[in-house]
């Protein structure tokens, strides 16, 4: 065979070799359709079969992408602000718009007017404080102030408040109103409907604890069950505290004798406290654990430690 013939016969075979397998895939798919014409006509168990049978197509799988994370903006609370503006309102005046309590009511609401009350005419302020704040819309707040006036005048003011997206900026965008206070809420029944005998082991072991707690007579935590950990005010506030009251959620607080080992009580405790200043008078929710004949401090639910006064 010529050189240029065999150069001819091998620069054909990639063709022919490409044109047989394409031919082998035409039969493939040709097969494949047979094979689901015939489950079709033979029922829907049939079709299943040749469905999972037929020819697989492998994709490679997508690379993880990290998913993306969407930070909610949290909706900053402008009731601070709105304090802050309403006390410099009211101890601002028009005739002194160059004050300092004008100057930073100018700052924090510069179109809102200042107030021109009559000199000598109006009560001193005493305190400004919040009691409701609520959001009405997207940056839009309404935040209800009370001030408390040293005659013991109270007033409600209600201060509209703009915020921005990203919660730390605030605006003062109108005046403040004068508005009802808020109503009283009801209350729900006391669960404290047990009274407590005054001369009974419960109101001893409560009255010299918190005779502990609150003057630093003697050490609070040998009236404390175990594993309870509870530090006295310091300095001690008072010099004496009296009970006066107990009442107890269970029945087994006001038992004459103390119960059984792991018997859990829990009371409120009403107490006189005095001090050079005057008479006191508080209440303590208690949490109490039998142990050994005597009535130990488990929990002090008036605590603000970071344990809470629980095991």
């Amino acid at each position: 065979m010529s050189p240029g013939k065999q150069a001819s016969e091998s620069d054909a075979a990639p063709p022919m070799a490409a044109g047989i397998e394409l031919e082998k895939m035409r039969r493939r798919v040709r097969l494949s359709r047979l094979a689901l014409f015939t489950a079709i006509a033979a029922g829907p168990v049939a079709l299943g079969v040749a469905v999972l049978s037929g020819p697989t197509t492998v994709a490679a799988a997508p690379a993880d992408e990290p998913a993306a994370v969407r930070t909610a903006a949290v909706a900053a609370d402008p009731a601070g602000y709105a304090q802050v503006f309403v006390d410099a309102w009211l101890r601002s005046s028009a005739d002194e718009a160059g004050s300092a309590q004008a100057r930073l009511a100018q700052l924090l609401a510069p179109d809102v007017d200042l107030p021109d009350p009559v000199a000598g005419a109006q009560p001193k302020l005493g305190s400004v404080t919040v009691v409701r704040s609520a959001q009405r819309g997207a940056g839009e707040w309404a935040v209800t102030v009370a001030a408390q006036y040293a005659d013991g005048r109270l007033r409600y003011f209600a201060v509209p408040v703009a915020a921005d997206a990203s919660g730390s900026s605030f605006a003062v965008t109108g005046a403040p109103g004068v508005v009802a206070g808020p109503a009283r809420a009801a209350v729900a029944q006391s669960p404290y409907g047990v009274s407590v005998p005054s001369d009974g082991d419960l109101t001893s072991a409560v009255g010299e604890f918190l005779a502990a707690y609150l003057t630093g007579a003697g050490e609070v935590d040998r009236y404390l069950a175990p594993g309870v950990k509870l530090t006295a005010v310091s300095p001690a506030p008072y010099t004496t505290v009296t009970v006066q009251q107990v009442s107890a959620a269970e029945e087994a607080a006001a038992a004459e004798q103390v119960p059984a080992d792991g018997t859990e009580v829990r009371v409120r405790v009403q107490v006189e406290a005095l001090d050079d200043a005057g008479r006191w008078p508080l209440a303590y929710d208690v949490g109490l654990t039998a142990r050994s004949g005597r009535w130990e401090v488990a929990a002090l639910q008036s605590e603000t430690a970071p344990d809470g006064g629980a095991r």
